[in-house]
């Protein structure tokens, strides 16, 4: 296709989800379901408009879903408001950390006794399907705010972590294959995959967005300065936080899901002289004037780059979907995927989360609520294309790549169908709680 059908195809597809997006709104789906249909019709198996090979492209694709990732954790990260002291943050992090740990351990074993992969396989395998997705049910989605519910602020906050925290087992199971040097003892895998990784991507993210936060805000109370232009200041933030950390050879994802809860907690310092607020206070509208003032600065910094990232988010989400719907005539269907996939969602999900988190006082209807909702979806395929690019290939390749495209894509559907219901009767037990 040349640029000008390219483009008229781009045009007419962004403008009918404009004209259709209410009465897309009232249709049990979510948005992800549409485009998954869309990128099937407009691929391979329909149309053939597009052919995003996962054998021949998966630089390009690796690429694209990296981006796609890095965009949704820095969105999670500024939607994310309770305290970094409160104690929510116990249950994501259980599930981000050992759940997630346990789910590749699980998948592993599947993998060695069920499908025949060698253990480096197997790993990788896990590596690819543990990590959970914080955008694609929009429906679960975290409220802003510093008490939002349990269970959307748990699935959102694991989602954003274990994007990160899944990438030393995908070196690991690499490693096992002989594509990437795990040292001696696998000491580098421990001290540097592991441990650095993890701490330092957390750590160079939460300075950097702390220090650039406070920054903008110094300037532009102080000196009415740097005001404006908040798309870079989202962007610019991004792509520092994840080159500093990669440079540094820690976690670009975590680091990038560190710099946008940083940036959601910078507050202004007001000066001695300055009123308080209160209704003596005089009311502050428009952007330019709250975006200067020494009492909204912040809050009006972090709502514009959310808003911003907000609606890239989205892009990214149309982009990669269409993406995985055009991918999936590359599957090679085998008897596996009918028992592999009902398996991971059934089993293995609410095994992992239920081994992950003892001793937490969970009401039954909330952790059975965790234990459906792993979804899976954009950081999957950024991992598998990572493996692609990085050495893996021949029979393993095309095996990982119909269980990884079709548990995505089972996971879309299925989530998706079930959200509206799932949630109603959530909210049903909550009233009753109350």
């Amino acid at each position: 296709m040349t640029i000008a059908q390219w483009s008229l195809c781009v045009g007419i597809l962004l403008i009918t989800l404009v004209l259709a997006g209410t009465l897309l709104g009232r249709l049990p789906l979510s948005s992800a379901m549409i485009y998954l249909g869309l990128g099937y019709v407009l691929g391979p198996g329909g149309l053939d408009l597009i052919a995003p090979d996962p054998f021949r492209h998966a630089a390009l694709l690796e690429s694209l879903a990296e981006l796609a990732v890095l965009i949704s954790l820095f969105a999670v990260g500024l939607q994310l408001g309770v305290p970094m002291r409160d104690r929510r943050w116990m249950l994501p992090l259980r599930l981000a950390f050992p759940s997630m740990a346990i789910t590749v351990g699980m998948i592993a074993v599947v993998g060695v006794l069920g499908l025949d992969l060698s253990l480096g396989a197997a790993v990788l395998l896990g590596g690819i399907l543990a990590p959970t997705d914080p955008v694609l049910a929009s429906g679960v989605q975290a409220e802003p705010g510093t008490r939002p519910d349990l269970v959307r602020f748990s699935l959102a906050g694991e989602g954003a972590l274990n994007d990160g925290s899944a990438f030393p087992f995908v070196f690991l199971g690499l490693g096992l294959l002989g594509l990437r040097d795990l040292g001696q003892g696998g000491w580098r895998w421990w001290t540097v995959d592991l441990l650095w990784a993890t701490c330092g991507g957390l750590a160079i993210g939460a300075l950097l967005g702390s220090l650039i936060g406070m920054l903008v805000v110094h300037l532009r109370t102080r000196h009415h300065s740097a005001v404006g232009l908040d798309e870079f200041l989202s962007l610019g933030l991004v792509a520092i936080s994840y080159g500093t950390a990669q440079l540094c050879l820690a976690s670009g994802f975590l680091a990038v899901f560190a710099a946008g809860l940083a940036l959601n907690r910078v507050r202004e310092q007001p000066l001695e002289n300055e009123l308080p607020p209160g209704p003596a206070a005089p009311q502050v509208h428009g952007y330019g004037a709250r975006s200067t003032h020494p009492r909204h600065a912040s809050a009006t910094m972090t709502q514009a780059v959310q808003v911003f990232n907000g609606r890239l988010e989205r892009l990214a989400e149309l982009a990669i979907v269409l993406i995985i719907g055009a991918m999936l005539p590359y599957v090679r269907w085998s008897p596996a995927l009918w028992w592999f996939i009902p398996l991971l969602f059934v089993i293995v999900r609410p095994l992992a989360v239920l081994a992950g988190t003892p001793g937490m006082a969970l009401p039954g209807q909330q952790r059975a609520m965790i234990g459906w909702f792993g979804i899976r979806g954009i950081g999957s395929v950024f991992y598998l294309m990572f493996a692609l690019h990085h050495g893996v290939a021949g029979e393993l390749a095309r095996d990982l790549v119909s269980l990884t495209l079709v548990t995505v894509a089972a996971s879309i559907l299925a989530h998706g169908m079930s959200v509206l219901p799932a949630m109603k009767w959530y909210a049903r037990g909550k009233a009753r709680r109350r």
